[in-house]
């Protein structure tokens, strides 16, 4: 009998295409498909039907998959998660694991490898592809060594150079060649992991750090 698949993504059209992959898949079929967090949610609600896995967008509006995911560990422990994302930095690893994530993958990965990949999360609980591996045995080796875990990713050191210009959000959108959307996770996840609330506070950081534009 074939594991029940359920995608939450608010992109529509990735959604359906890899709704349509699956459904290819000897082992696997997607039941039904949620534009968020809150939508699963609500679909819980009026469905009969709780899938055996999902898999899970990380940038949403309304209730993105951090946010997510820890529900669902709080509400449905049974279900395995696997983050399927655009995002492969080490602090969205980290979170989407600690709140409960059982898997990782980017949406870049070939159908073969998601196959693969969700085979594994069925029949051994879980699936990290090596480069992740890597990240959450990095963090878990800093928290041993009583180092607080605080990494900058590339892209989001990239994104800290142009918090001390007068660049509005879109237009450091169009710098850095991505979505606003995009540049508003770096920002929610650099004040997370940094403590701190405002582009201000980032700014100052960027400049006390060297991160700032010379």
């Amino acid at each position: 009998m074939k594991k029940t698949i359920v995608i939450v993504d608010d992109h529509l059209l990735i959604a359906k295409a890899l709704e349509s992959i699956i459904d290819n898949f000897t082992d696997f079929q997607v039941i039904y498909v949620a534009e968020n967090g809150q939508d699963l949610i609500d679909k819980f609600k009026t469905s009969h039907e709780i899938p055996e896995i999902i898999l899970l967008d990380i940038s949403m509006p309304i209730m993105d998959g951090f946010e997510t995911v820890l529900w669902l560990k709080n509400n449905h422990p049974n279900i395995k998660v696997m983050a399927l994302s655009m995002q492969g930095d080490d602090s969205s690893v980290i979170k989407m694991i600690k709140n409960g994530a059982k898997g990782y993958l980017l949406k870049n990965t070939h159908p073969r490898d998601l196959e693969e990949a969700l085979i594994k999360l069925k029949d051994d609980g879980f699936f990290y592809p090596e480069w992740a591996s890597k990240i959450i045995f990095s963090s878990i080796n800093s928290e041993k060594n009583g180092e607080k875990a605080v990494r900058i990713s590339e892209r989001e050191k990239e994104f800290l150079t142009y918090t001390v210009t007068e660049l509005s959000y879109k237009e450091i959108a169009e710098k850095m060649c991505c979505s606003p959307r995009t540049v508003e996770s770096y920002r929610d996840q650099l004040c997370d992991k940094l403590e701190l609330k405002t582009r201000v506070g980032l700014a100052v950081f960027a400049l006390k750090n060297g991160f700032a534009a010379s």
